[in-house]
């Protein structure tokens, strides 16, 4: 079995960029890696499960509400690597671009917090590495598509 720290092999994860109102749902990081830090709701896809019902629970599990997903639109790999240069982490994350449905904000254990926050209002917060970027591509290409 893979181990998330120091796992034999990547882990497949999810994620969303979930849209209401022109704003975008931000969680922020209750465990490592990027423990504190402000990302996507998401996380690691259980065997057998798909990659669409694997991506609504986790945004489900973690923020409580109902999404409907519309494409991929981004497959970001993340490693992070210790002092002494070994894999701690590595993941290969693909996001949808989502829209919400359904249900309030309900943060579970594993996010510190969750908050809908306008694009505009990204640099003050501390993000993981990339997550800005890519949420702002994502909104761009939805918008192209018709779908934000």
């Amino acid at each position: 079995m893979t181990t998330r720290q120091y796992p034999d092999r990547p882990i497949v994860a999810v994620g969303a960029i979930v849209v209401k109102d022109g704003r975008v749902l931000l969680a922020r990081r209750g465990k490592e890696p990027s423990y504190g830090l402000w990302s996507v709701p998401g996380g690691a896809v259980d065997l057998g499960e798909g990659l669409r019902p694997a991506t609504q629970r986790e945004i489900r599990e973690e923020c409580g509400v109902e999404v409907d997903l519309t494409d991929v639109i981004e497959v970001v790999e993340r490693m992070v690597r210790d002092e002494s240069g070994r894999i701690q982490y590595h993941y290969v994350i693909i996001d949808y671009l989502a829209r919400w449905v359904s249900g309030e904000l309900a943060p579970s254990s594993e996010v510190l917090e969750a908050r809908w926050v306008p694009p505009e209002d990204f640099p003050g917060y501390e993000m993981t590495r990339g997550t800005a970027e890519v949420i702002n591509r994502m909104l761009a290409a939805g918008r192209r598509m018709g779908v934000v």
